[in-house]
């Protein structure tokens, strides 16, 4: 069941179920350089954000070029966690590429953000309180996630599959997540909706 208006915000996964037995054990490890990235990258989001605020408390707009470096940052973080979760084997690739759409660079991933002409300029003073129920919502999700990677983590180590169901549930906590944070981080002005579905 997909929402009826898709948010503007939208992350999702395709690819096989298949994935090598002893990868569980390897991937994060063979990430280890992404996972460098996407931390500077989470860093600049945080700067660009920053500037953001100021742009759309005074204009009502956050510059295209700045709405499309922090969309790439959520994009390349997306590549790595999956990568890093297993729920795929194709390494991610080094890819910057400033965009709201997603590029494809990354066949199995893909993450897009509509952009917004107009915002509302008193928002971003009250967003983060209005999404203290989201956060509340996240940090339950965020405990049965990682019951279902401890599970999915036995499931590939004994049948060489990722079960669609442990996939969509953590596919959904992290496209929940990043809803949240494209509101609170002042991508959209459009309230998230209470689920885990695409």
């Amino acid at each position: 069941m997909s929402l009826a208006t898709p948010y503007p915000a939208q992350l999702h996964l395709q690819g096989t179920l298949k994935i090598a037995r002893w990868r569980p054990f390897i991937q994060w490890l063979l990430a280890v350089p992404h996972l460098l990235i996407a931390y500077a990258l989470s860093m600049l989001r945080a700067v660009l954000t920053f500037i953001a605020f100021f742009t759309v408390l005074f204009t009502r707009r956050i510059p295209r070029p700045l709405f499309d470096a922090i969309a790439m940052s959520f994009r390349y973080e997306w590549r790595v966690a999956s990568y890093v979760l297993f729920l795929h084997e194709d390494y991610p690739p080094f890819d910057f590429q400033t965009t709201a759409d997603d590029d494809r660079a990354d066949p199995h991933t893909i993450v897009t953000f509509a952009y917004p002409e107009q915002m509302s300029r008193w928002r971003p003073l009250v967003k983060w309180l209005l999404a203290v129920p989201h956060y509340l919502v996240l940090a339950v999700l965020g405990v049965a996630a990682t019951v279902v990677v401890i599970m999915g983590f036995f499931a590939v180590l004994f049948t060489g599959t990722y079960p669609q169901r442990l996939r969509d549930i953590l596919v959904g906590v992290y496209r929940y997540n990043l809803r949240v944070q494209s509101y609170v981080g002042l991508l959209t002005d459009t309230y998230p909706p209470f689920s885990l579905q695409g």
